[in-house]
Order: C-alpha cells, then sequence, then structure tokens
C-alpha cells in the first residue's frame, strides 16, 4: 500500500510548491482575492533570502518566493507555530520585496504589487467561524478605497471546512490537501484525485518517491518543529509560574500591609472611645468633647449609648 507524506513539511512543500510553477500558480490564484481579469498567468521563482529569525520559530515556516509575467511578487509561507510577532515578520519581508523592486533613479511607478500568503498550522483568532483573514492598506472611512502595493493574507488550518461551492473548488480542494493529508496517510481524499493538479500534487507526497537521505530530512523537520513546540509551550509554562510567584507574593505583602492598617484603625478607634467614655465621666459635655475628638455629636452620643 502506497505510504503519503504530511505536505505541509518543509520536504514536501518546497518540492509541491517551489519546483512547479504550475501547481504554485494554481495554488495562489485560487487563495488570493484576485479579480479574475487579474489572475496569475505564468510565474518565476526568485532566489530565498536571509530573513529575520524569530526566536522559538525559525525552523517552522517555509517559503516560496515569486513573481508572475506582470512583475507581482508573491510569498507562500507554511508556518507550523503561531507568535504575534509572525505578522511582524511577514510585514518586513514583503515591504522589503517592495522596496527592493526599485534602483536608485527609478520611478514609483514602476513598483508592483506584493502579496504574502501564510498559511498557519494553529488557530490564532478566537473567532471559529473566520479562519481566511485578508489584510490590505485601506482607507478607514471607505474601505473600498484602497493603496496598492502590500496584502497580505492568513489561513488558519485547522479551521478550515469545506464549502462545496463550485466557484470555490480549487479553494477547497488545496485546503483539503494541506488538512486532510498527514505523516503515513495511506488514504487520499477522493476528490483530490479527481482534479489534475491537486492529483499530480498527491503523487509528489508518495513516500517511495524520496530517498532515503530525505526522509531522514523529513524526519528531523518534524523533530526541530515538536523541539520548538516543547521550548515555546515551556517558556509561557515558565512565564505563567513566574506571574502566579510574583502574583501571590505581591498579594501577600498586600494583605499584610492592609492588616497593619487595620489594626492600627482598628486601636486608634479604641482609643478615642476611651477618650470619649472618660470625659463624659469627668463631666465634659458634647459640645467640649466635640471640640476635643473633631466627631460629630450624633456620632459622640452613639458611642456613649453602645458603652453605658
Amino acid at each position: 500500500m502506497v505510504c503519503y507524506l504530511d505536505p505541509k513539511n518543509d520536504l514536501t512543500f518546497k518540492r509541491i510548491f517551489g519546483e512547479h510553477e504550475h501547481l504554485c500558480k494554481s495554488l495562489l490564484n485560487s487563495m488570493l482575492p484576485l479579480e479574475a481579469s487579474r489572475q496569475i498567468v505564468t510565474l518565476k521563482y526568485q532566489q530565498p533570502e536571509l530573513t529575520p529569525e524569530i526566536p522559538a520559530l525559525k525552523d517552522s515556516i517555509v517559503d516560496v518566493h515569486c513573481t508572475d509575467n506582470t512583475g507581482r511578487q508573491f510569498v507562500v509561507e507554511m508556518q507550523m507555530h503561531w507568535s504575534e510577532s509572525f505578522k511582524s515578520r511577514v510585514l518586513f519581508n514583503a515591504s522589503k520585496a517592495y522596496v527592493k523592486q526599485l534602483r536608485r533613479s527609478e520611478d514609483y511607478k514602476l513598483l508592483q504589487p506584493v502579496y504574502a500568503l501564510s498559511f498557519v498550522n494553529e488557530i490564532f483568532d478566537s473567532d471559529p467561524s473566520v479562519f481566511y483573514h485578508d489584510y490590505k492598506i485601506v482607507n478607514i472611512e471607505n474601505t473600498e478605497k484602497r493603496i496598492e502595493g502590500l496584502e497580505l493574507v492568513f489561513i488558519e488550518l485547522p479551521k478550515f471546512r469545506p464549502s462545496n461551492k463550485a466557484e470555490k473548488k480549487l479553494y477547497d480542494l488545496w485546503l483539503t490537501f494541506l488538512t486532510q493529508i498527514h505523516e503515513d496517510s495511506r488514504e487520499i481524499p477522493p476528490e483530490l484525485l479527481e482534479e489534475e493538479v491537486t492529483k499530480e500534487a498527491v503523487q509528489y507526497l508518495e513516500s517511495s518517491a524520496y530517498t532515503e537521505g530525505q526522509l531522514n530530512m523529513y524526519d528531523r523537520y518534524w523533530d526541530s518543529i515538536r523541539t520548538e513546540r516543547t521550548y515555546y509551550h515551556d517558556a509561557i509554562d515558565k512565564g505563567m509560574a513566574e506571574g502566579r510567584a510574583k502574583g501571590m507574593a505581591e498579594g501577600r505583602a498586600k494583605g499584610i500591609a492592609e492588616g497593619r492598617e487595620e489594626g492600627r484603625a482598628k486601636g486608634r478607634a479604641e482609643e478615642l472611645k476611651n477618650v470619649i467614655i472618660n470625659a463624659k465621666h469627668t463631666g465634659l459635655s458634647i459640645a467640649q468633647i466635640q471640640a476635643i475628638t473633631k466627631l460629630s455629636k450624633e456620632k459622640i452620643e452613639e458611642i456613649l449609648r453602645l458603652h453605658k
């Protein structure tokens, strides 16, 4: 029986979408909100550049960088761990690709848009009904008005559910491809084998198509992901434990301080009560006691009534 590999792995993702332009083009055209007249016609891969590393996430990002026939650039990433800093990384890389289009003295009108498509293998948004996040530079009062240049799309893979709508066929098929085939899968969703591009992509997942050395690289990638996930969650647990310890220490200190203040307040009240009672016994009037204690007539009479 044929055994299939997970398409989210660095080895398989780059073989499928980083070596076969027509498959990458199909993925981008189906995933990005491009108008029919602006669909990608041809693609050319660009050499990957060094990108800023995110601590505890440096091995979990798989990316493919390409340009179409009009000069638009597309950065496709598979992100295995989520961190809020990942958004900044994507924005940084997209902005860098946008700026580096121009040489000195060239006109700004030559700039072409940059699209960043990021598949995220974790949930980062609390709304369970939304998994497709499209970020553009838009006018706040009229979102139909926008500045062309940068567009960032983040897709939460764990939330995906097929829509079964004809107009979203390839959209659903590619997301099914990325979410329903796992490590050592033995069966493939039949709908993937009915479409030529996804059928071809499935063939590149057959474990028999890889050498022993490549399969070792495949396994090492998952090991690195598990290690990073452990470090990441250990850091979170440590932070939470330190936070709880700090909170408990601050709570104890506050409680001690409040207890001391309460004790001092009770002591002052007891002392004042004795002054009032003794003053009354020596024959002083209520008005005279008021002058000494600065208390109201009603408060003095209440204290005296309670301690007859």
